[in-house]
């Protein structure tokens, strides 16, 4: 259902969700020891600079550029360093080298993937691989860069790690209302129909640009949106965001970008993603939260 993006729903009355929250992704502790996260749980991307420093979120990206970081991730050989323990599918922080650059990744073998009730088993390592491709289309460039590809434990997710602002809290960034970078992230997620945008999986960067991370169940043909950026629901779209809504929907219509998803999507979660984009340019509006799913992603952070 999509309702959410023409209206308000009905109030429904308050209960457990149909599908229990993950636990958020270790934000700091590996079974090895082998990287030091501080506070974050992710490494290499942008984050978002508080007002007091002057950044609302449309800063520079990482100084590595996305086709840099894709043909490293692509043809670097992979050292696994260690695993983060708290994630709900198995995930691992490697090192990544190749013809003398190095970087740091997240790496999340199919393999390793939980089964969950609403999502096609050992699809969430695409769908991540779709979001990043979803968001460099449009030009949000709010995914790092993000491929598959085949590693110690078989074929998997492969994605840049960023190294977070330690100065930004996130509490705070997530509840702020004019923070231009998370308010692209915020229809973004409409877009990608994630049902899981924590307070943690904000990645803002010491440049002030903001990404975020984990986009594993997303993609779903059921409305199922879930965050914790609720706070322009019903308000008009931004001006950019809907140059992005045209530009993208404009590139789906193409088919080009429609034939690179199908690798990762099913024809119908195809259609529903075109149907969400065009009634997001139809309506030029925030979506509502959905009526029959849990609005926020339980624990939020």
């Amino acid at each position: 259902m999509l309702d959410g993006f023409a209206g308000p729903p009905p109030r429904r009355q308050p209960g457990s969700g149909r599908r229990a929250g993950a636990r958020r992704r270790n934000r700091g502790a590996t079974d090895r020891g082998a990287t030091d996260r501080g506070a974050t749980d992710r490494g290499a991307t942008d984050r978002a600079v508080p007002p007091e420093a002057g950044g609302n979120g449309s800063g520079p990206a990482s100084p590595l550029s996305d086709d840099a970081a894709l043909n490293l991730l692509r043809q670097g050989s992979l050292e696994v360093l260690g695993r983060l323990i708290e994630a709900s599918n198995e995930t691992w922080y490697c090192a990544i080298r190749a013809g003398g650059a190095e970087a740091a990744c997240v790496y999340k073998p199919v393999a390793g993937e939980r089964p969950l009730w609403d999502f096609p088993t050992g699809t969430l390592a695409g769908r991540e691989v779709a979001a990043y491709v979803v968001s460099r289309a449009a030009g949000w460039d709010v995914v790092p860069p993000t491929l598959m590809r085949d590693g110690p434990c078989g074929p998997g997710m492969c994605q840049l790690w960023i190294d977070v602002d330690p100065q930004v809290d996130l509490i705070e960034l997530a509840r702020r209302s004019d923070h231009t970078g998370l308010r692209d992230l915020a229809v973004f997620d409409a877009v990608v129909n994630n049902a899981d945008r924590k307070i943690g999986h904000l990645l803002p960067m010491a440049g002030g640009h903001l990404l975020g991370c984990d986009h594993g169940v997303c993609f779903a043909e059921d409305y199922k949106l879930r965050t914790v950026l609720w706070q322009w629901r019903g308000k008009s779209l931004p001006g950019r965001a809907v140059e992005a809504l045209h530009r993208l929907y404009a590139l789906l219509d193409a088919g080009e970008l429609a034939r690179e998803l199908s690798a990762w999507l099913s024809p119908g979660e195809q259609a529903a993603l075109s149907i969400r984009v065009a009634k997001l340019l139809k309506h030029r509006v925030h979506p509502y939260p959905p009526e029959d799913w849990p609005a926020i992603p339980w624990p939020p952070y």
